[in-house]
Formats: C-alpha cells, sequence, structure tokens
C-alpha cells in the first residue's frame, strides 16, 4: 500500500464511504506478504520514502517473478532489480512473461517506468574513467527509478583535471553529487572541495594489482580531507542513488526543531 492509497483511504473513511473495520482489514493486509520464500514488505514505501527493491543476486526467476506479481498486486507502478544475471533476465522474460527492460552492464532490471522527477533538485553522478560506467549506470537507473533527475558526466578523472573544470557549472548547479572511481580514488576529494552539496563518494574495483580490487580507492576516500564526503561501499551504485535520493528529497521546511 503506498502513502497515496493509505491517504485515499483514510479520505473516504473520513467522507462515510468506508468504515474503520475495513480500512483496518486494509491496513493490516499491507504491512507484508508472505511468499514462504520471501516476505514483501508492501509498507517500505511509506516508512523510508521508496518501495521494497529486489536484490536479484542468489535469487531463481521463479522468485523474482513472484515478488514482481505480488508488488504488482499491490498496485507497484515500477520495480527496480540490481545485480541481475542476465540468463535470470533472460528467463524473467522468455517463461515467465515479464516484459523487463534489462541493462546488461550493471545487470539492472527495470519492469514498469521510471515515475517523474519530484526531487528539490539534480543528482550530479561523475564518473572519473570509462572503466567506471557500469557502476554509475546502476546508479543513474537507482537515483531515476527513486524519482530523480540524473546528470551523467563521465571520464573526468584526476589524471586530466581539465576535463572536470569544464563541467563545473553543471556539478556546482547539483543538490548532491555521486563521484565514482576506482585506481587511487581521489575524484571524490577533488570535488568535494569546488562545491557546496553532499558528495557521495564509490570506490569501484577498477585498478591494477595494488588496488586490491577497490580497497585502496576505499580506504582513500575514507581518509579524505575534504568535509562533506561520505563513502558507500566497493561498486555499490545502488547504495550511493538511494542515499542521494534521500538527499534529494529532503524539503527546507523539514528541518529538526528541539
Amino acid at each position: 500500500m503506498t502513502e497515496s492509497e493509505i491517504r485515499s483511504l483514510l479520505e473516504s473513511v473520513s467522507q462515510g464511504n468506508t468504515s474503520i473495520d475495513d480500512a483496518l482489514l486494509a491496513m493490516r493486509k499491507a504491512p507484508f506478504e508472505d511468499l514462504g520464500f520471501a516476505k514483501i514488505d508492501h509498507h517500505r514505501g511509506v516508512r523510508c520514502g521508496a518501495s521494497e527493491i529486489i536484490l536479484g543476486s542468489g535469487k531463481k526467476a521463479s522468485q523474482i517473478a513472484a515478488i514482481i506479481e505480488a508488488q504488482q498486486n499491490n498496485g507497484e507502478r515500477g520495480t527496480l532489480i540490481t545485480r541481475l544475471d542476465s540468463e535470470i533476465a533472460q528467463s524473467l522474460v522468455i517463461d515467465y512473461h515479464i516484459a523487463l527492460n534489462y541493462h546488461a552492464a550493471s545487470r539492472v532490471g527495470i519492469v514498469g517506468s521510471c515515475p517523474p522527477p519530484d526531487g528539490i533538485g539534480k543528482i550530479a553522478i561523475v564518473t572519473g574513467g570509462t572503466s567506471d560506467i557500469p557502476v554509475a549506470e546502476e546508479a543513474q537507473l537507482t537515483a531515476r527509478m527513486l524519482g530523480n533527475e540524473v546528470i551523467a558526466i563521465n571520464d573526468i578523472g584526476v589524471a586530466g583535471l581539465h576535463r572536470l573544470f569544464a563541467h563545473l557549472d553543471t556539478i556546482m548547479t547539483a543538490s548532491v553529487i555521486i563521484a565514482i572511481s576506482g585506481m587511487d580514488g581521489a575524484l571524490a576529494s577533488v570535488i568535494s572541495g569546488l562545491v557546496a552539496c553532499p558528495v557521495i563518494a564509490v570506490p569501484t574495483s577498477i585498478g591494477y594489482g595494488a588496488s586490491l580490487g577497490g580497497i585502496a580507492a576505499l580506504l582513500s576516500m575514507l581518509n579524505s580531507c575534504a568535509a562533506g564526503t561520505s563513502v558507500v561501499n566497493i561498486d555499490n551504485g545502488f547504495g550511493a542513488a538511494y542515499q542521494a535520493s534521500l538527499i534529494n528529497h529532503v524539503r527546507e521546511n523539514t528541518a529538526c526543531s528541539d
């Protein structure tokens, strides 16, 4: 049950069109649905601002198909699936007749369409190099499915700072920036020193031997000297986009009071 559906239900009760008992029954049915192998959290969108997202890794096609069906039956207009293998994606389309839009590079599947952007500004997603684009694509698709306008800027790493400076106007007008890079992971620190908005750093597993599969970039980002930088796990474009979406949906009039 979405927030708008709960609001409509409460309005129906207030207008006398729905009894309190019927409303209570609808609310009791809504929190989660037990499929045996998964408990689908239908109230997550109300609590957290975004509906439940499916992690495809380790799941069978039949399980993912059942989760999608449960979400659609509950009124979900779009479903995001991350870390989805191509074989499972193909099975969802062929065997379960699901209209899936699959992005092979980022292993992201989308059922339905992205909602119109309703954030307070734009999320800029920038990469240090072309090899970081698969992680950036995961972040872009996630951010768009969460209702954000996204600006993508690729290959502006610190090996050629003039490339970054060519996009300063765009970067400086973003409400939040996701900086994605492997190797030395220096991009996030450089950007954080130039802008007034939060910067979310995403280390990637791109690099030669001593990069240790992204650990070197992770440690570099964690030790950033630029204030305003937060860091997510290696290759976690999804986590960065989710955090960025929360920031981009915080309105000025929601500030905490004593």
